[in-house]
Formats: C-alpha cells, structure tokens, sequence
C-alpha cells in the first residue's frame, strides 16, 4: 500500500530516545507502528477509526495519542526537534475555521421582524402562486 505513512530508520532513530518509558505489567503494542499511523491519520486528515488496519488497533492510535498529548510528550518531541534543528528552511501559515451546521445558516433578522410588523399592520402580502395554489384558490371562490 502506496499510501501508508512509516517512519523510516533514520527517523525513527531519532524518535525512540525521546519517548516515554513504558513501566507496566502487559507489553505495550509497537510505538513504530502506532507513532506512525498517529501521523498517518494527521498528515490525512482522517477519522480516527478510518485509519488503515496495518497501524493496528484504532483505539490504540488515539489513545496513545490523546494520553501523550495530556502529559506533553509531543510537546517535548518538538521541542527536542527544535533545538536540535537550525532556523527553519520553511515556514507555514495555518488557518482556523469554525464548522457550522447547515441548519445554522441564516438569512439577516431583520426579514423576519419586517414581514412580522408589515402583517400586523394589515399590509397584505404579496407573493407568486403556484399553478396547485390559484386552482384551490379558484375552487374556494
């Protein structure tokens, strides 16, 4: 599969040194193959529980990565990487963006008090019929 992320050897050298000692009774799963879905499922943008089998359990990738995010390992991971690196060759802009439901969006207020006050002042409304409305309407008269 061409298009799940490894780390490869090189990189992972530098990785494994900085992450946290495991002290627990069952053997923890292969931080290679989860580090590595994590950043597969971040590079892509997927759900967590869309990440591909091969990276193993999906709980176990986001587990893993909220756990280590509430203790900072990431953030030292990063900052290892900081200090250690130069200025950067690049840097990048990231935007923020609120999701909003569609049943959110809305015309002005204004409309709605307009039509309100026009009503309760006796204006009669003024619309297009449909061909179903003007035939009950003809019926009715």
């Amino acid at each position: 599969m061409s298009d799940i992320f490894w780390f490869n050897d090189a990189q992972w050298a530098r990785i494994a040194p900085l992450l946290p000692v495991f002290k627990g009774a069952a053997p923890r799963v292969d931080d290679r193959r989860v580090l590595s879905g994590i950043v597969h499922v971040l590079i892509s943008g997927c759900r967590w529980k869309d990440a591909p089998a091969a990276y193993g359990p999906r709980k176990t990738l986001y587990n893993r990565f909220a756990r280590w995010a509430g203790k900072g390992v990431w953030q030292s991971i990063f900052a290892a990487f900081a200090e250690e690196g130069g200025p950067p060759l690049e840097t990048m802009l990231d935007s923020t963006h609120v999701k909003v439901h569609r049943s959110a969006a809305g015309g002005k207020r204004g409309l709605c008090v307009t039509l309100l006050g026009r009503a309760a002042a006796g204006e009669t409304r003024r619309s297009i019929l449909s061909p179903m409305q003007k035939a009950a309407r003809a019926r009715s008269d």
